[in-house]
């Protein structure tokens, strides 16, 4: 098969999957890593993870390896596929799994089979409590494993195992010259979708919205459009963070009845990119506000949403990031050493 060369190659373990190291609890002494014995009939990957709210851009066989693209650009191999490449039966795969997973929080202690594991992910920016990767298509559960954790079962059964390695060597060697990423991409002739796409293509759309005298929330808030794609947040046509803002922003309006301040809101032609969901019922109803409320706007945003709304908001989004609940509460805390100080009575 003729290979094609990617426009631009994700290197997933630097740029999806660094998450901060949790700490060994107070008062409790790790246990000792030891190697498990491989038992039992091939397991299926645990239903109690926590699934993922990311769709998969392609999955395919690709030469008997089962392989695929999530939507945010994550290559990884299937359980079936990484077993294929690495020559080693699905049942130890997910042994080691479940290894990974009661064995996190253990320290590093020696030339064991996790120790490795753990000493070769920690040092590529891979800190997650799964191995796999767990999401949803078309009401099927999907395993992925991403690319950096193949590569560790790769390197283990080609330079640490005892078992026949005649397989991972050879893969081994061909990942290691290629890049098991760019492998993947050019298997699948995919390339990576520019992620500041939603956002580029709404700016161009909205740039002419606001009336004159008036501004809209959806210019007010690219600073921290920014700053989420910046942190990895999928921004597309499931994460609108203008409508949030909105929301709050229209609810404190009236309460605090600001039209007797700075004059009416005015309703104007909100659309969405023709290949959003949304745009089905293209405009959208949407207020812009005075010019004369804008200073009480930015106060209020930088005050009151982004201290009280926006980590509540984060929140909602946990399923998008592959640090979970973690990561929403730090990216959802980001701005708390930014606030402006309170005005002097």
């Amino acid at each position: 098969m003729a290979t094609k060369k990617p426009v631009l190659i994700v290197k997933a373990a630097e740029a999806h999957l660094v998450l901060a190291e949790k700490p060994q609890q107070a008062g409790k002494s790790p246990r000792k890593i030891k190697e498990l014995a491989l038992t039992g009939e091939p397991q299926q990957a645990t239903p109690k993870q926590a699934i993922l709210d990311l769709g998969i851009e392609i999955q395919r066989d690709i030469n008997g390896i089962e392989m695929g693209i999530l939507e945010n650009g994550i290559p990884y191999l299937t359980q079936r596929g990484l077993s294929d490449v690495t020559g080693i039966a699905r049942n130890v795969i997910q042994t080691i799994t479940k290894e990974w997973e009661e064995h996190f929080d253990d320290e590093i202690l020696g030339k064991d089979r996790i120790s490795f594991f753990k000493d070769y992910l920690f040092k590529h920016g891979f800190r997650e409590r799964k191995l796999h990767l767990e999401t949803v298509q078309n009401s099927t559960t999907h395993y992925a494993y991403p690319d950096v954790v193949c590569m560790a079962f790769l390197e283990y059964y080609t330079f640490e195992s005892k078992a026949d390695s005649s397989k991972a060597v050879e893969n081994y060697r061909k990942f290691a010259h290629y890049g098991l990423s760019r492998f993947i991409y050019d298997a699948l002739d995919y390339t990576p979708a520019d992620k500041w796409k939603y956002y580029h293509d709404r700016v161009s759309l909205l740039k002419d919205s606001a009336p004159a005298g008036y501004f809209i929330i959806f210019q007010e808030v690219t600073g921290l459009t920014v700053d989420l794609i910046a942190n990895d947040l999928p921004i597309n046509s499931k994460t609108i963070v203008d409508g949030s803002v909105g929301i709050h922003w229209a609810t404190y309006w009236k309460e605090n009845d600001l039209e007797s301040r700075f004059g009416a809101r005015i309703p104007y032609s909100h659309n969405y990119p023709e290949y959003f969901p949304q745009a089905k019922s293209n405009p959208q109803p949407a207020n812009a506000y005075p010019d004369a409320a804008l200073a009480e706007f930015r106060r209020w945003f930088k005050q009151v949403y982004l201290l009280t709304k926006f980590p509540a908001y984060m929140l909602t989004k946990a399923k998008v990031l592959l640090g979970g609940k973690d990561e929403a509460l730090k990216i959802g805390s980001m701005y708390q050493n930014k606030a402006l100080p309170a005005p002097k009575n």
